[in-house]
């Protein structure tokens, strides 16, 4: 019987990588009775049908992508009704979420939509079709403007600061809720700072098709060319050079994590906690300017940017205490930021 794993959002920035992942790893070569197979579920809202094409030249293996909105329940269905057919569904790792905290705000009514909706269908198919394992892609922005740094999986929720951070403030409330109905199903929160940076290989990395609002796409389109300047957000927050602070993480790192949350599950299944929590971060609080500077390290080029005002939804300064993930999962961050700024620019420049 084949084993399957589903991933949502597979074709997106984080989810690509994780496909990756998986593919590289989930492999007799590294001891597994078979080779296990990945199937993504994207409707390209947010990005391309270009990137499976890309994992498989990258993996060497085929990926199915169904383009399907997560928020239509029957199409959904008859997905999970496909895979399931002599097969085993070992996880669902659930990434297919709108990210953009400007956008959220600009437009709520569509990011609560869109992300509490496709979450509820997909709960409610992992238990129609016994998945015992499920994987939620969550977001330190659960912790609004924290009192006290850095932020441990047992630091309360603060105020949301944008509508998509109250996503994922009642994400998590959703699958706490669901977890007391459904007691053969164990549930893992990763809690991800800043993913940044690009696979080493430069086939795949953040392409977003909306214009970009995180830091680091923004960084490399300008030194690219494809954007005139660009503004730092704020600089006169009480912080040590004025920018805020955040904590970057290389995305080849998070995906790592998705995994290792899998395999704990799965090896874990009497013993783990129903729901288990964890903070994925450095540790280490970067300001935007230290990030401009260590790009521009890295690079060896000139950015041209300009300090704006503050934008609304954007927390102050945040940052991790990740010991409960390296402790439990085994999960230990092997990138540092100039590393995450180099392999974003060898993915701008190959996609130039």
């Amino acid at each position: 019987m084949q084993k399957k794993i589903i991933i949502t959002g597979g074709c997106g920035y984080i989810g690509s990588h994780t496909v990756v992942e998986c593919l590289e790893n989930y492999t007799r070569k590294n001891g597994y009775d078979e080779d296990y197979v990945v199937v993504s579920i994207d409707s390209y809202l947010n990005s391309s049908a270009s990137v499976v094409e890309n994992i498989k030249k990258l993996t060497g293996r085929e990926v199915k992508n169904y383009d399907t909105d997560l928020c239509d329940y029957e199409k959904t269905k008859k997905i999970f009704e496909t895979e399931s057919k002599d097969s085993e569904l070992i996880g669902i790792i659930h990434f297919a979420a709108l990210k953009s905290v400007p956008d959220s705000v600009a437009d709520p009514v569509f990011y609560y939509q869109n992300n509490l909706n496709s979450l509820l269908n997909i709960l409610k198919l992992s238990k129609e079709y016994k998945v015992k394992n499920f994987i939620f892609s969550s977001s330190c922005s659960v912790y609004g403007n924290a009192k006290e740094l850095p932020v441990s999986e047992n630091t309360p929720f603060g105020v949301a600061e944008s509508p998509y951070a109250y996503t994922k403030q009642v994400g998590e409330r959703m699958i706490i809720d669901f977890a007391k109905t459904s007691e053969h199903q164990k549930f893992v929160l990763l809690r991800y700072f800043n993913p940044v940076g690009a696979h080493v290989s430069a086939q795949i990395g953040e392409d977003p098709k909306n214009p970009p609002t995180s830091l680091v796409p923004i960084i490399t389109l300008t030194a690219a060319g494809k954007r005139d300047k660009m503004h730092v957000h704020g600089s006169d927050y009480d912080t040590r050079d004025g920018s805020c602070i955040r904590d970057y993480i290389h995305v080849s790192d998070i995906a790592e994590a998705h995994r290792l949350a899998i395999d704990y599950l799965v090896k874990n299944k009497e013993t783990a906690e129903q729901i288990e929590i964890f903070n994925l971060g450095t540790g280490n609080g970067v300001t935007v300017l230290e990030a401009i500077k260590a790009f521009e390290k890295v690079s060896h080029q000139k950015l041209n940017y300009e300090l704006g005002e503050r934008r609304e939804g954007d927390v102050v300064e945040i940052y991790a205490d990740n010991q409960k993930a390296k402790t439990v999962l085994g999960w230990i961050p092997k990138y540092g930021i100039e590393e995450m700024m180099s392999s974003a620019w060898k993915w701008q420049e190959r996609n130039v």
